[in-house]
């Protein structure tokens, strides 16, 4: 007769059954990825469905300017006054005029030319207008990234010094910042430019001399902002228990400030040079609208948008490209600082 098992007793079955999950508990805490605060962010970012379109957009507009010159070979001042002076652009839309019986008409789209043959038309010297937004997009882009930097770092050094050191040295920074707030930024904008403009030409030449005069006056007039941001982060994390930790390991002031209280402020810095840039990009059309900023062989949006300002009554389309990608490149911008600031803001997460 063939042998009966014995029932394995209940209580080794659970602990068996107990140890094989711990195993495969085990096993997945090491294959699991750890968690960091950029990986969180970029969860959390992506749920933010404008700030990826955002993000597109000026990546697009990036590539674009970066490397369409390149594929679309024309010269953005190469003038034909004759030939394509005040060319409009390839595609003629008309919209109806009044409703059908039956519904609305439809707008009728006639091709005047090859859409690839100056896509956006030209301008009264025959200057092809996508070349120039393209050779324009370059700088402008620059131009806002170069006086977010300058920005940037004036105001966390100002901030991270007051809010660290306190007292006289914070009463002082603060008074400068309110003074520099208090400034009326346009005026003094224009002043500055005016002013400063030739000296600085004659020293770094007429194209790197405006470049740096434009940068540099962005940027030291937008600092305040990013200033009191820092400082009121420097304030509640001096009292934490890892820069008391620091203190008694010997570490120096230098390396507290750098090493261990600036990396925990760079999520709101990093929010504020976000917008900034938008900012900085239309203050430079600003200045290059009223005149004040790149000469006008030197194409940028704003300075497009100024000549289309004088050619408005002959051809409207002329001031209608550059606009739109100030307005598309800004926009991106802020939907990317408001997803960016979701994702690093600790409290959005609760």
């Amino acid at each position: 007769m063939a042998e009966i098992s014995k029932p394995t007793p209940v209580g080794q079955v659970g602990a068996a059954s107990r140890s094989g999950g711990r195993a495969l508990a085990e096993a997945a805490f090491k294959t699991r990825k750890p968690r960091t605060l950029w990986t969180d962010a970029w969860q959390q970012y992506r749920k933010h469905k404008l700030a990826l379109v955002g993000t597109g957009l000026l990546a697009l507009i990036i590539l674009m300017c970066v490397f369409g010159p390149a594929i679309y070979r024309v010269s953005p001042t190469q003038i034909d006054v004759a030939g394509k002076g005040l060319v409009p652009p390839p595609i003629e839309i008309v919209l109806p005029v009044r409703p059908q019986p039956l519904g609305l008409q439809m707008p009728s789209i006639t091709f005047l030319r090859s859409p690839l043959e100056g896509p956006m038309g030209y301008t009264d010297l025959g200057l092809d207008i996508f070349a120039q937004a393209m050779a324009g997009g370059r700088l402008s882009l620059l131009v806002g990234l170069m006086a977010v930097v300058v920005s940037i770092t004036v105001g966390t050094l100002v901030g991270a010094l007051a809010g660290f050191f306190g007292k006289m040295v914070d009463a002082s920074l603060m008074r400068l910042t309110d003074l520099f707030l208090a400034l009326p930024q346009l005026p003094l904008l224009l002043l500055i430019t005016f002013l400063y403009a030739t000296p600085v030409k004659k020293l770094f030449g007429k194209d790197n001399g405006t470049l740096i005069l434009v940068v540099c006056v962005i940027g030291f007039l937008n600092w305040m902002s990013t200033a009191r941001l820092v400082r009121a982060s420097f304030l509640s994390l001096k009292e934490k228990e890892f820069v008391e930790a620091a203190r008694c390991i010997g570490a120096s002031t230098s390396s507290i400030i750098f090493r261990h209280i600036m990396p925990n402020v760079l999520s709101p810095v990093i929010v504020a040079a976000t917008l900034g840039i938008g900012a900085a990009i239309i203050a430079e059309s600003t200045l290059s609208f009223l005149g004040l900023g790149f000469s006008s062989d030197v194409p940028t949006w704003g300075s497009m948008l100024s000549i289309g300002r004088e050619q408005l009554g002959l051809n409207s389309y002329i001031p209608l490209f550059p606009g739109l990608m100030i307005f598309l490149v800004v926009l991106s911008i802020n939907y990317m600082g408001d997803g960016l600031r979701d994702a690093l803001d600790p409290r959005s997460r609760v």
